[in-house]
């Protein structure tokens, strides 16, 4: 989407921005506007109260918060015809194509697993969901002791110094036991993991009840990719590692699971979405780091370093996934980030819930192109060519 002539370059980091007319844009026309402008007045609603943090890009929050309170005094009329929620966003925002200087964009895909649980431990649930241990204290730059991983972001105290917090080998060993720290019980540690990975999950409990859990911090640690592992093991094959075969081989070899799975020191806490949302939607998914409801195939994780939540992106998948033959094109609102989303153009389509959700977001490794939505008429962003 690189335009033929451009002006002459102004370099921020790694990428480029350049300006693209909306008609220009394949597939613009073809998208379902009155889904997109939902998801985005969802962040308004967020924005009404606090807005976000400008990031890196250089998205104002403000101006994003603006836009929402346009957008949340639309009539009916304009929220359910879609020329008219189209031109909304055209009005509003201008569309900037992100060139990234090495390679192209990529996303994957998340989900919410549904899981049976139990709240209290019994002989079939047996392994913890834990929520935020009270020692766990989150670490800024200014605080980094020397020589610490610059991705380190949450230790806890000991003997008045920052300490690395425990990592998944120690807590899945018992370290964190016998605290009241559960929230619930699950069957097995291969579950665990992948609820971890997805950061969210709606447990079903033996009264029916459904509860639902959303990230709520993590221990610090780099997030390594199993996959990777398995790989250099020689145990899978670089083009057939999905989410779904790196399950497959965790339960086909129990024996070795839990030393692969902690190779993976990074292990997430949780809070129960009920707490922090009086009342969720159940057409939705799991509160994230945003603050709101995720949205179907609307909602997408990007890096917070760099995107100013709230923030609408067209996403252009250059492959269509496996066993769906339209492309994906679509725009998506920046409502959650991840440890692995790290880039201008790097992002988590989140699918739904359940496991057809599972299945098809497992699958998702492509390249694709990414649109930035910039408030229209607002200052230069970083990289932004004019």
């Amino acid at each position: 989407m690189q335009p033929a002539a451009v002006l002459p370059l102004k370099e921020r980091q790694d990428w480029r921005l350049y300006p693209v007319a909306f008609g220009a844009i394949p597939g613009w026309q073809d998208d379902d506007f009155v889904q997109a402008l939902s998801c985005f007045r969802n962040s308004a609603r967020r924005m009404s109260v606090k807005p976000y943090r400008r990031k890196a890009v250089g998205v104002d929050p403000q101006e994003l918060a603006e836009i929402g309170q346009r957008a949340l005094a639309l009539d009916e009329a304009a929220l359910s015809d879609g020329k008219k929620a189209r031109e909304f966003l055209e009005a509003n925002f201008r569309a900037l194509s992100i060139i990234p200087d090495a390679g192209s964009g990529f996303v994957t895909g998340y989900f919410e697993p549904e899981v049976a649980a139990s709240p209290v431990r019994t002989e079939r649930y047996s392994y913890p969901l834990y929520r935020r241990p009270p020692d766990l204290v989150e670490v800024d730059d200014a605080e980094m002791p020397a020589g610490w991983n610059p991705e380190i972001r949450f230790a806890r105290i000991e003997r008045g110094r920052l300490a690395e917090y425990h990592d998944r080998a120690a807590i899945e060993a018992g370290v964190l036991a016998g605290r009241g720290l559960e929230i619930a019980w699950i069957e097995n540690p291969v579950d665990g993991f992948f609820i971890h990975v997805q950061g969210s999950a709606r447990l079903s409990m033996p009264d029916g009840a459904v509860k639902r859990i959303s990230y709520a911090a993590k221990s610090g640690h780099p997030f390594t990719p199993i996959g990777r592992i398995l790989i250099d093991l020689g145990e899978l094959r670089r083009e057939e590692v999905t989410m779904t075969s790196i399950r497959a081989w965790l339960h086909g070899h129990p024996d070795r699971a839990a030393v692969v799975m902690a190779e993976n020191r990074s292990f997430i806490f949780f809070a129960e979405t009920e707490a922090a949302e009086p009342a969720p939607n159940p057409a939705l998914g799991p509160v994230a780091a945003a603050g709101v409801q995720l949205t179907p195939g609307r909602s997408l994780a990007v890096d917070r370093t760099l995107h100013t939540f709230a923030t609408p992106f067209f996403v252009a998948v250059r492959q269509a996934f496996a066993g769906h033959g339209r492309l994906f094109r679509r725009l998506m609102i920046a409502q959650d980030t991840g440890s692995a989303i790290v880039g201008v153009a790097r992002g988590d389509l989140f699918i739904g819930t359940g496991a057809e959700a599972g299945e098809i977001a497992g699958a998702i490794r492509h390249e694709a192109d990414f649109l930035l939505l910039a408030p229209a008429g607002g200052e230069p962003l970083a990289g932004e060519i004019r």
